[in-house]
């Protein structure tokens, strides 16, 4: 009788679906590891732990967070607009907020593209997902360039808030391309 329980209770463990639907504990970790830059990647994406239960949903939460901070720069950049000491200074600022207001669009066709796939055109569409990405990827080097010739407080905080979402970007690229299937 203890024998028959006991294989009872293997049995239920290893055939209950929770068990086998359950995602690995550290798929952030596991993801990140490789990542562009693994330790932004791993401190952007804990929070989405429990969210993220696949690839899929790790790289949705990667341009979730991309959307979030090139947002956040893109505000920035269009109050800087105001306190540009001078012409070259406001008209950097001013090219780089469009940049960044172009890389926020791409991230959200990407994050349409990745909740949509579809087995039959899951090529395509992750070629559009990548190409978005590395447009948005440009978009924010492109940014900078137009700094290189500012000195200051403005060049070093956009060059700060940029290329933080440039590391963001850049990762959630990374998991994309991890993605196998839909």
């Amino acid at each position: 009788m203890a024998i028959s329980l006991f294989f009872f209770a293997i049995f239920t463990l290893f055939t209950t679906p929770s068990v086998l639907t359950s995602p690995s504990p550290d798929l952030v970790r596991s993801s990140c590891q490789h990542a562009t830059f693994p330790k932004v990647c791993l401190h952007t994406l804990s929070l989405y732990n429990s969210q993220a239960t696949t690839p899929r949903e790790l790289a949705q939460a990667a341009i979730k967070v991309s959307i979030s901070r090139a947002t956040k720069a893109s505000d920035y950049l269009s109050t800087l607009q105001k306190e540009a000491a001078n012409k070259r200074e406001k008209g950097a600022v001013k090219d780089c907020a469009g940049q960044m207001s172009e890389s926020v669009d791409e991230l959200r066709k990407t994050l349409g593209e990745l909740k949509e796939l579809r087995r039959g055109t899951f090529r395509w569409q992750m070629s559009n997902a990548e190409t978005w990405v590395s447009a948005a990827l440009t978009n924010e080097d492109t940014c900078l360039d137009g700094f290189k010739e500012i000195d200051g407080r403005v060049r070093s905080d956009v060059k700060r808030k940029v290329t933080n979402v440039a590391k963001v970007t850049s990762n959630a690229l990374y998991l994309i391309n991890r993605l196998d299937h839909p």
